[in-house]
């Protein structure tokens, strides 16, 4: 495994530990709205802190893009090494104890994704990839699936929980994507829905209005795994625009024709 790998890997385990902690006691956990639907808990922040502390140790000059503290200071000079983070992807099913959430973690070298761990501590899944050295699931290699018709695919997505005038042009996706595919799931942490289009449990996904540390390790493990991301008119500008398409190549090509009119 690749050293700056390893380090996020521990740096994920460290995170999961107190998130695992924490969620035997669900009901403790202190819980704030930082908008409509949009929640973050104490966990959150320390399951952050814990991931950044390994991070900072192992590479003291390396730049921070966090979901909770947000960027580090040296985020803008320039700096060759940014680390995106996001100590729980799918808060609100935590908050509930719905088992679906996960830690995330990418290091994005000279504007390219090179490391990614996305880490489900309830399932013990650890989804990893190094650019260019393909990705794994608890060290077995992955693939994306093999399925080439929708007709056939099992399909991800998350619904716009921010932003209530999304939810209308989202309707007509939803609709278009039911009559099309064999199954539209929304499990509600895209982090890991994008590791399970790398490991063929889900043949594509799409969202709109993601934000980058939902997208960054997700996209290295779906590319590593023989996989396609992009943004609805299936070009690549989708990390910092937030409107992402993944899946195998012949279902990520089947989802920019139904999907590309939606490219606004």
């Amino acid at each position: 495994m690749h050293p700056m790998l390893n380090t996020a890997v521990k740096a994920a385990r460290r995170a999961a530990s107190i998130i695992n902690r924490a969620s035997f006691d669900i009901e403790r956990v202190k819980v704030t709205e930082k908008g409509h639907n949009d929640f973050v808990t104490e966990i959150d922040q320390a399951a952050e802190q814990a991931i950044i502390e390994v991070l900072k140790t192992a590479y003291p000059d390396h730049a921070i893009l966090a979901e909770e503290s947000g960027a580090s200071s040296n985020l803008h000079d320039e700096n060759d090494n940014v680390w995106i983070i996001d100590p729980i992807d799918g808060t609100t099913n935590f908050i509930h104890g719905f088992p679906q959430y996960c830690v995330s973690i990418a290091l994005q070298q000279r504007g390219q994704i090179t490391q990614a761990v996305v880490y489900d501590p309830t399932r013990n899944d650890l989804f990893t990839a190094t650019k260019g050295a393909g990705a794994y699931l608890n060290e077995k290699r992955i693939r994306v699936g093999r399925r080439d018709r929708m007709a056939e695919a099992l399909i991800g997505t998350g619904f716009p929980f921010r932003d209530k005038a999304a939810l209308d042009e989202y309707m007509q996706m939803f609709r278009i994507m039911t009559e099309k595919c064999a199954g539209l799931r929304r499990p509600g942490a895209a982090a890991l829905d994008l590791a399970y289009v790398a490991a063929g449990r889900l043949d594509g996904f799409f969202e709109k209005g993601l934000q980058t540390w939902d997208m960054a390790a997700g996209s290295l493990l779906i590319t590593e795994a023989g996989g396609i991301v992009g943004n609805f008119a299936g070009e690549s500008d989708y990390l910092y625009k937030g409107n992402v398409l993944a899946g195998s190549p012949k279902i990520f090509a089947q989802m920019v024709n139904l999907l590309s009119p939606f490219a606004k």
